[in-house]
């Protein structure tokens, strides 16, 4: 900590927030913790007057390095932030929730360590406006969910104001941090490359029997060339192994560290005093060897972040808006962000759809296989929907702008993602933990080989306790779960099996239940109306069947429940008023001063008398019944069928000859759901299922202990699909459902669901292999190590080939 003064003019004091000298003459004090400490300048004592007048100058003991020192721009002017209140400028990096919650996605600079995250979330949720905020120390963003009506200047004013310049977290932002994260990389592997060259150049010389003054001469050189390996390219072991110690967390950089810096600093120590042995090749040769074992695995984590396809890479720059100008329509090149909902824009053959859309003319074919995994185009004709992203394959097509930027489908896609990626399996955890467990018996050992080398060959006790702590790292046996998990997790996507949650994978391997909801599941959800009749069973002449009908579909206009589009033909008929909806029962509305329902028949009959509700009865059990009544009578019965997916037969005798019990969970009527059982071979079925009667019966299995998935895709389902211990919301699911589900599957094909528990038994499988050559190398190497016959460099070496097998037998898993 820097003494307290009252002057800035004292030679080498050095600034108390970035670290940098304070220049002569200047005088920026801030009473920190009952002390006064200098600043270098205006912009640091602002920053510091902030942490401070917020509480939060507790900052300063638990920090592991200096802060950036703030650039000019950073003041308390609010007004430089007010662009990003601007709706325009938000729809790129702003999330809304609902109509009360957004999150707002940010990238930081200048942060430094895990100090850093505690003083910017602290600081911010000192805005009763904001939520949550979660800041990743790894990427430096930050995900700030707070009240919709929250002027997002302040926000960044606040950050700007305790040294954290913000930036939208955008598609384009994310990929230059990667860019800069890979050169960066290569940049220390080049130094560490050239100085390990060099350094064994020279070691040659001193091996070969150089004189004294020559051998001092070539310990000199060698200590230049690698000491910008350690301080640069090594600096990063360092960096990490501190952090970790600060905060009481064994990490694997931590022995790493030790070896450098001990090898180097003996062999600094030997140079200067003209004794003993040097290592500096070693220390370069397994500085060398470890950063490119972790370039292998950052490119490994990169092409994986690639393989859910970002949205930069994959959306168009322009779009071709189409515009009525005195009569005439005309093609207008405009930049994608100045699209709004309800313009008309062409796609041309070749062309990425820029937008969510619905087509208004125009026949084509859409390559859809960056979502679905389904190579085979799908057409797209008037009426259909097309989404972002995707590929126009034949002709032009004219369509209705429905989403944009953050709100179509891609975008939901790549959020649901990341949220997987950021969760940690429980698996991982414990590999985690097992690995802190063996760095804290490694130093316990490598403390005892140095002791017993030390009292038997003392000009080996370096090299040995060196080469025990580099070679037994536990580098494999952390990578070993995270690297399989990735790679599945990509796979599974290729397929079209979006794993939306980290414990997803994991979990699969002890499913023995899967329950399948009906409609829209095991069925496409495209409902045709087949006949109606009259309530008492008796058949009505066309007239009166086309009228019903169309009271039935005036009640059912606006609805996005699959029964509604079943009378599309007759929407125009009526017009309803006072529509209300009641999940998993019905619809009622009023129609020409008469109120009307249609749904189930508990619903429907509901207002009816109690003698007249008894008398009704489903005519049979083969379609789905729906029943419409006015508030004197019922009128009629109308069956619905519903088409089933022509893969459901296969994708459940595929799970029962893997012994997983099959069951039918489905709100609708007893008959439909009991032929579709029979039709499929399900022997467990339940028909008329409220949601809560659904979490109920799924609580039930999971309290006799069955591991249970569920697949599903409406409103109602999202209870049972929140309480599962696996969920798969179809693609067609609502929004809601599948944004609490643990996966999606984004193209409909129910077979994914045996392909995805083929590859989690893979992946188990895989991981199995992982760990048992993990346990065994350390095992071997550890004893080879110990008795002195693993050279430092070779023990660098054999560390980062363990790591790098273990990546490439994971990376099996992606084919």
């Amino acid at each position: 900590m820097n003494l307290p003064t009252s002057t800035g003019t004292e030679t080498g004091q050095a600034c108390y927030h970035c670290g940098l000298p304070v220049p002569p003459a200047s005088h920026y004090p801030v009473t920190i913790q009952g002390q006064e400490q200098l600043m270098c300048c205006p912009g640091c004592q602002a920053v510091a007057m902030a942490i401070v007048d917020g509480g939060l100058d507790s900052f300063y003991q638990f920090r592991t390095n200096n802060n950036e020192r703030p650039s000019n721009q950073l003041d308390n002017d609010q007004g430089r932030w007010a662009i990003y209140d601007l709706p325009d400028v938000q729809s790129e990096f702003v999330i809304p929730f609902d109509s009360s919650l957004i999150q707002v996605n940010l990238l930081l600079e200048g942060i430094s360590c895990a100090a850093c995250s505690w003083l910017i979330e602290t600081h911010l949720k000192q805005n009763p406006a904001v939520k949550s905020v979660t800041v990743n120390l790894s990427t430096h963003r930050c995900a700030v969910v707070c009240e919709a009506g929250q002027p997002l200047s302040q926000i960044f004013q606040a950050l700007a104001a305790i040294g954290y310049l913000p930036r939208p977290a955008t598609d384009d932002q994310q990929q230059e941090l990667i860019k800069k994260e890979n050169r960066i990389a290569l940049f220390r592997i080049g130094v560490a490359g050239f100085g390990t060259m060099q350094a064994m150049m020279v070691a040659v010389g001193m091996y070969t029997g150089a004189t004294d003054f020559w051998l001092d001469f070539l310990r000199w050189l060698s200590m230049l060339v690698a000491t910008p390996v350690v301080f640069f390219s090594a600096w990063p072991f360092f960096q990490a192994a501190w952090r970790s110690i600060r905060m009481r967390h064994l990490v694997m950089d931590v022995p790493v560290a030790l070896a450098i810096g001990l090898a180097y600093l003996a062999s600094v120590w030997a140079t200067l005093t003209s004794s003993g042995e040097v290592y500096f090749e070693s220390v370069s040769m397994f500085t060398l060897f470890l950063l490119v074992g972790r370039y292998v695995e950052l490119r490994a984590r990169h092409r994986n972040r690639l393989a859910f396809g970002n949205l930069a890479q994959l959306m168009p720059l322009t779009a071709c808006c189409l515009r009525e100008e005195n009569g005439c329509e005309t093609e207008q090149t405009m930049p994608l962000r100045a699209l709004a909902l309800g313009d008309k824009v062409r796609v041309k053959p070749g062309e990425t759809f820029p937008c969510d859309g619905r087509v208004l003319a125009g026949e084509s074919t859409v390559v859809e296989a960056l979502l679905t995994g389904e190579s085979r185009p799908v057409v797209k004709r008037s009426g259909d929907t097309v989404i972002a992203g995707t590929l126009n394959n034949q002709s032009p097509l004219t369509i209705e702008v429905t989403a944009v930027g953050a709100a179509t489908q891609l975008s939901a896609i790549e959020r649901l993602a990341s949220q997987a990626a950021d969760e940690k399996p429980q698996q991982v955890l414990a590999a985690d933990r097992i690995a802190r467990f063996f760095i804290a018996r490694l130093l316990v050992v490598c403390t005892a080989v140095f002791v017993f080398w030390l009292w038997y060959r003392p000009d080996h006790a370096l090299w040995v306790t060196l080469s025990v702590l580099v070679v037994t790292c536990p580098c494999a046996l952390a990578l070993a779960m995270p690297a399989a998990l990735s790679a599945a997790t990509a796979n599974l996507r290729q397929r079209g099996f979006l794993v939306a949650r980290g414990h997803v994978v994991e979990t699969l391997n002890s499913i023995n239940r899967v329950i399948f909801d009906k409609t829209g599941t095991l069925t496409k959800g495209q409902f045709n109306v087949v006949k109606i009749i009259a309530a008492n069973g008796e058949l009505l002449p066309k007239s009166e069947q086309d009228r019903l009908l169309g009271l039935a579909a005036a009640l059912e206009r606006g609805s996005n429940h699959p029964l509604a589009a079943a009378f599309h033909l007759w929407a125009d008929a009526y017009h309803a008023e006072d529509i209300k909806q009641t999940t998993a029962a019905g619809v009622e509305g009023r129609i020409e001063a008469q109120r009307y329902r249609l749904g189930t028949l508990e619903f429907a009959a509901g207002a009816l008398p109690s003698a007249l509700r008894s008398s009704l009865t489903l005519p049979d059990g083969h379609y789905s019944w729906l029943l419409l009544s006015d508030e004197q009578q019922a009128l009629a019965w109308i069956a619905l069928e519903d088409e089933l997916r022509p893969d459901a037969a296969s994708v459940v005798q595929s799970l029962k000859s893997r012994g997983i019990s099959v069951e039918l969970l489905s709100g609708d009527q007893t008959g439909a759901v009991a032929q579709l059982a029979r039709q499929l071979g399900i022997d467990e079925f339940i028909a008329g299922a409220k949601p809560g009667d659904k979490l109920s019966h799924l609580a039930k299995r999971q309290a006799a202990g069955d591991k249970v998935l569920m697949i599903g895709d409406g409103i109602n389902d999202v209870p049972v699909l929140s309480g599962a211990d696996v969920s798969v919301a179809m693609a067609s699911a609502s929004d809601l459902a599948q944004t609490r589900a643990d996966s999606v599957l984004l193209n409909d094909h129910l077979g994914v669901i045996a392909d995805a528990l083929d590859i989690a038994r893979r992946t188990k499988a895989i991981i199995q292999q992982n760990l048992r050559f993990s346990l065994a190398y350390n095992v071997i190497a550890l004893p080879l190590a110990a008795a002195g016959m693993v050279p430092p460099w070779l023990a660098a070496l054999g560390m980062t080939a363990s790591s790098l097998i273990v990546i490439f037998n994971a990376l099996r898993l992606t084919r």
